[in-house]
């Protein structure tokens, strides 16, 4: 990884963080999103101290906002001639429904529509060879789109709701190796397994109770973060592309992740939301 540049979301914590320290570890430089300005300086100084060779780099922005999603992919396009890869780590989950400023439920916004922006900005900067990683779960398996509700303003449970948003991911990264087969570019995404993180510590009610109560028997985020580091570094994936990992193997995602007819209704409908080119 020596010389890369990699452009990762949610890196100031959990498993995203510890990617970002082994990955500079490896030689490259990071370039990370992060909201909170304090902890966005807390893990440059961090990345400096690990690898103060590279000119790491931190942007900030709320990436449940579709004006900021934008904002700050065009800066960081702007200042990034070549990215080697882009890691889409950020997520959320809320026990009660939350509407953004855009009138997007705020799961969706932030775990899928993040990823859709980012990636189809920065993409022109992906060369050959250019990865893709991005981080979805297993929650996906039982959920199933419904398109005349996807903000689930009928219906709304917030692990049902955080499912369905990781079933977007898996259908997003499929129909995104689909559209950049033949650039070189490859899209994968990966289970990372039940990690001991802060997420869900801020999604409130019974939520925040049941992931504090279940973290005593998850794993490490070091342990969480192997397939992530894997996707972005190995040599072994080289060329691979539209699959999901777990575990730093492929594996079968659910039936209806495998639905590619919803995976282009899905980008489309993004492509819309978003304002942007489908």
């Amino acid at each position: 990884m020596q010389g890369s540049t990699i452009v990762i979301s949610g890196a100031t914590s959990g498993i995203g963080e510890v990617a970002a320290d082994r990955l500079a570890a490896k030689g490259a430089r990071i370039v990370f999103i992060a909201r909170d300005k304090v902890r966005g300086e807390e893990s440059l100084k961090h990345l400096r101290a690990i690898a103060p060779q590279a000119d790491h780099a931190v942007h900030y922005a709320d990436l449940s906002k579709l004006g900021d999603m934008k904002r700050v992919a065009a800066a960081i396009a702007a200042a990034e001639p070549k990215i080697d890869v882009l890691i889409n780590n950020a997520g959320a989950m809320f026990n009660s429904r939350r509407a953004t400023a855009d009138g997007l439920e705020m799961t969706f916004a932030t775990n899928h529509m993040s990823y859709f922006v980012l990636c189809n900005v920065l993409k022109e900067r992906l060369g050959q060879g250019g990865r893709i990683v991005n981080t979805a779960s297993d929650a996906h398996a039982g959920p199933r789109l419904d398109f005349e509700d996807l903000q689930s303003a009928k219906h709304y449970g917030g692990f049902r709701t955080y499912g369905r948003s990781k079933l977007c991911n898996i259908l997003f990264t499929r129909e995104l190796a689909r559209r950049l087969a033949g650039t070189g570019i490859t899209a994968n995404c990966l289970h990372p397994g039940f990690v001991a993180t802060r997420f869900g510590n801020q999604s409130g009610g019974i939520i925040s109770l049941a992931i504090r109560a279940a973290q005593n028997f998850a794993l490490t985020p070091e342990q969480g973060a192997e397939t992530i580091i894997y996707l972005a570094s190995s040599p072994d994936v080289d060329g691979v592309t539209g699959e999901y990992f777990h575990k730093c193997r492929t594996t079968t995602p659910s039936k209806a992740a495998q639905n590619d007819d919803d995976a282009r209704r899905l980008w489309d409908v993004s492509a819309r939301l978003a304002g942007l080119d489908g």
